[in-house]
């Protein structure tokens, strides 16, 4: 794969130069010469990196545009302010980015990490995923981190030569695993694909997936904080139970004592923002430094994580993550809305199996003749791949038909 790619590209053997100028990569970084390939084998590109083309694939899938409309926290909000799976997921790809460059790995595949790592997900957030995976059960559960991977391999079919998105390994690899090894038993997707394509998942991930998922912790956080105060669900008051949090809106109400409230917020997010970046830069440059990891290989069989916080800083993630979970996701408005959510999956789930004929056309005649099982998964991918609007919406068309 490295060399067609190098000759696609007319570059030097070694691949040292793309457009004229050094990868100028640390000796850690994954590098894309070196690449696992693709589960099915295909044509380079002459002007993108392997890692470039898996990101590019990612976001002109149906699955990433439909993150538009599946909701983080709220379902359905009112207004067009709160942050849905699709800008979260672009906030986490810049904050991946910043903190990939600094540490000198590869930008693009960190950024792809980062596009791809909610594709999996339900409508309705969370309460999606617990409803889904309560109704499944019987025929194993449902885990987004499988339905991404399911996503990625299978249920994108735009490609006439081969299933799925046909994604390098370095790419599979880091969604599957970007929060570490994962346990057995696997996922039955994950499971599946690992016997054909092996994702090594006893050992940690590369290091642009340890950025990705170290982004995502940090987008999160700091975005529903935001929507918290922008929703009104707690006060700027009720910080006080982050005293790093609070202490960072004082600072900046005293050098901009004339702004407006929702400024200083803004401005306490950001730096709070950039406070966990640089804590993660430092920690992960000491952690480095002491494992002496001369490559990508050598950083998934260090055993433990080398993009990490550091103890102080992990502590402050830890109240803050407390603070919203009190004050935010189990709220009485937010629980209300996510009891609905869970009603809505389970009833899409039970009607649609009660009733395949209702299922669109396409996905009728890929139910032909399967098993109840099969079936089951079926159903669970069709209302996975939906949206928050659509799914209510065929709540309601199902329920009116019944007469109810």
């Amino acid at each position: 794969m490295a060399q067609a790619f190098i000759d696609a590209c007319n570059l030097p053997v070694g691949g040292r130069y793309i457009g004229g100028m050094s990868d100028g990569l640390a000796p850690y970084a994954t590098r894309w010469q070196e690449s696992r390939g693709r589960l099915y084998p295909e044509p380079e590109s002459r002007v993108r990196t392997p890692f470039q083309r898996d990101r590019d694939r990612i976001i002109h899938s149906t699955s990433f545009r439909r993150l538009k409309h599946k909701t983080q926290v709220f379902v359905s909000p009112e207004g067009d302010h709160f942050r849905t799976r699709l800008t979260h997921s672009i906030e986490v790809a810049q904050i991946a980015r910043t903190i990939a460059r600094q540490l000198r790995l590869d930008e693009d595949l960190a950024e792809c990490l980062a596009l791809a790592h909610d594709l999996g997900h339900t409508p309705f957030g969370h309460a999606g995923e617990e409803a889904l995976d309560a109704v499944m059960r019987p025929w194993g559960g449902f885990d987004h981190n499988d339905q991404t991977l399911r996503v990625l391999t299978h249920l994108e079919d735009h490609y006439a030569a081969h299933p799925g998105l046909n994604l390098t390994w370095e790419t599979l690899e880091g969604v599957v695993k970007h929060n570490g090894p994962l346990p057995k038993p696997y996922p039955p997707t994950i499971a599946a694909y690992n016997a054909r394509h092996d994702l090594e998942l006893e050992s940690w991930p590369g290091p642009e997936a340890q950025v990705a998922a170290i982004a995502d912790d940090i987008a999160y956080d700091h975005h529903d904080l935001d929507d918290g105060l922008r929703a009104a669900m707690f006060a700027i008051e009720d910080l006080e139970a982050v005293p790093h949090a609070a202490a960072m809106f004082r600072e900046q109400a005293k050098i901009y004592p004339s702004a407006r409230r929702s400024q200083i917020i803004h401005e306490m997010v950001r730096r709070l923002i950039g406070d966990m970046v640089h804590d993660v830069l430092a920690e992960t440059e000491r952690r480095l430094e002491a494992a002496g990891a001369e490559s990508a290989s050598e950083i998934r069989g260090l055993g433990h994580a080398v993009v990490a916080f550091s103890d102080a800083m992990r502590q402050k993630d830890r109240a803050l993550k407390d603070f919203l979970f009190a004050n935010m996701y189990r709220c009485g408005p937010v629980l209300r809305e996510t009891d609905l959510a869970r009603g809505i999956v389970t009833e899409l789930f039970e009607r649609l199996m009660a009733a395949p004929d209702r299922l669109p056309a396409e996905w009728r005649e890929q139910g032909r003749g399967m098993d109840e099982a099969g079936l089951a998964r079926l159903v669970a991918d069709y209302i996975a791949g939906m949206t928050d609007r659509y799914a209510t919406q065929l709540y309601e068309r199902l329920r009116k038909q019944a007469g109810e």
